[in-house]
């Protein structure tokens, strides 16, 4: 059975995009070691409700580990101190009692502060919206399901489509890069012959939305790999960088 533990929290509280925010301190007494992260968030909220103080705003969703809503910056990693897992999979027996755990909000220039723990990611909305729609003929053309894939081509767009869109990969990199949710948004496309008919002008145009946005550029640290609560490799980046080039020699 998991023992309970004790610890201090620190966590940004800001009230606004435009305010300016500060760590405020929480003291935490006997949390049970299988209350997970997000849990152990509600708990304290529940505190600070009774004592008539601001609740502290975090996102999430399924808390299932599917949707990566559950985005927050712990101990200096995106979504906490484990490989692939988002926050709402972290457990309070990864820390030790009297730890001082520091909980931020995502930061980059892409993703501006909401309030306190929560971000606006609408950025990755407009990239995907910027690559459009896969063009299908629906006029006497076969069944999708019956076009023959190659299995490694499909295992790797599977691979590159377990990406949900999270952001830790933008949280981790020093630049800010939002390289390997692009990549691997343009990779699960452009493997599979669907996905073919737009890959030019796909390519091009969510790499310049990408840009627009006041994302980074990528310098190839991986830390964008080894933070990805999915493990999508950034052999994602070096697909995007050869679908570009080749994008615009043809033009």
């Amino acid at each position: 059975m998991d023992k309970n533990i004790s610890f201090t929290l620190r966590v940004w509280r800001q009230r606004g995009p435009k305010e300016k925010g500060e760590f405020k301190q929480y003291f935490m007494e006997d949390i049970p070691g299988d209350t997970s992260f997000l849990e152990m968030l509600d708990i304290l909220n529940e505190k600070l409700i009774n004592r008539n103080e601001e609740p502290i705003v975090f996102d999430h969703d399924c808390r299932e580990g599917i949707c990566g809503m559950c985005s927050l910056y712990i101990n200096g990693h995106p979504h906490g101190p484990a490989t692939g897992a988002t926050t709402c999979q972290i457990y309070m027996r990864r820390f030790q009692d009297g730890d001082v755990i520091t909980v931020e909000p995502w930061r980059s220039a892409g993703f501006p502060v909401i309030r306190d723990l929560m971000v606006d990611r609408r950025a990755f909305d407009k990239i995907m919206a910027a690559g459009g729609y896969v063009s299908v003929n629906t006029g006497g053309v076969p069944d999708a399901n019956a076009i023959p894939i190659p299995k490694a081509a499909a295992d790797e767009a599977m691979d590159a489509a377990a990406c949900i869109g999270c952001g830790a990969c933008v949280a981790a990199c020093k630049n800010g890069s939002a390289m390997l949710f692009v990549s691997a948004k343009v990779s699960q496309l452009a493997l599979l012959p669907q996905g073919k008919v737009e890959a030019k002008r796909r390519v091009k145009a969510m790499l310049a939305k990408m840009d627009e946005l006041g994302f980074g550029a990528c310098t190839n640290t991986r830390a964008c790999e080894a933070e990805c609560p999915k493990c999508v490799s950034i052999s994602n980046i070096a697909r995007l960088n050869r679908q570009f080039i080749g994008a615009k020699l043809s033009d």
